[in-house]
């Protein structure tokens, strides 16, 4: 299944976040409250955490098991927790209207 941004969420990735939460991945540390990009949709704003940014940025077609194979090299977990984490992320994306998928 095909994933795809909706086209009408503006979004912008936060360059200093992200260095932040690259290089507390790179020491081990907890990166997950960090805020690396902001959605606006529907006069609403929300705040992705890095892991969520990536997987954002590839809802451009690709499949959930294409994600998985490019963010396993980011980062440093087994590839069915990133394959879960990914999901429950995009199933939450779905809920809000903020990506489709097709066949």
């Amino acid at each position: 299944m095909k994933i795809f941004r909706n086209p009408d969420v503006m979004w912008r990735e936060e360059d200093e976040y992200k260095k932040q939460a690259l290089d507390a991945l790179e020491k081990d540390d907890e990166a997950a409250d960090i805020g690396t990009s902001i959605l606006y949709y529907d006069g609403r704003m929300l705040t992705l955490n890095i892991l969520g940014t990536e997987v954002w940025k590839r809802c451009d077609g690709r499949t959930l098991d294409e994600m998985v194979s490019e963010l396993i090299e980011v980062f440093d977990v087994s590839p069915q927790v990133l394959l879960k984490d990914a999901a429950a992320f995009l199933d939450e994306m779905k809920e809000k209207g903020l990506i489709s998928c097709e066949d």
